[in-house]
């Protein structure tokens, strides 16, 4: 299986910064796109950011500009770093990472247990 583990969540005030990382584990053969969406309080789940194996990145509309999303494939690690954050970013933000277990296997989408982060105004 393939496990992704999210950190570096939690409360800051309105303009502040705040870098989150997720790091994949398990049986893993290549990792593939690796993103983050987000899912505020009554709302669906969006596209935050996406990062190709070769580094193309695709940002939702809503955090052009203010966030940037890398990632490190030797250490199957993706990062967020979120800058001039605003209340409604507000959010429990979800990695999640295409990966396949196998040179012949399928790639599948896991997604993390999510991470809550709080702007406050």
């Amino acid at each position: 299986q393939v496990q992704l583990v999210e950190s570096g969540g939690g409360l800051v005030q309105a303009g502040g910064s705040l870098r989150l990382s997720c790091a994949a584990s398990g049986s893993i053969f290549s990792i593939n796109d690796m993103g983050w969406y987000r899912q505020a309080s009554g709302k669906q789940r969006e596209l935050v950011a996406t990062v190709t194996s070769g580094g193309s990145t695709n940002y939702g509309d809503s955090v052009k500009g203010r966030f940037t999303i890398s990632r490190d494939n030797a250490k199957n690690t993706v990062y967020l770093q979120m800058n001039s954050l605003k209340p409604e970013d507000t959010a429990v933000y979800y990695c999640n990472s295409f990966a396949k277990q196998s040179r012949s296997g399928s790639y599948f989408s896991y997604w993390g247990q999510g991470t809550q982060v709080t702007v406050s105004s």
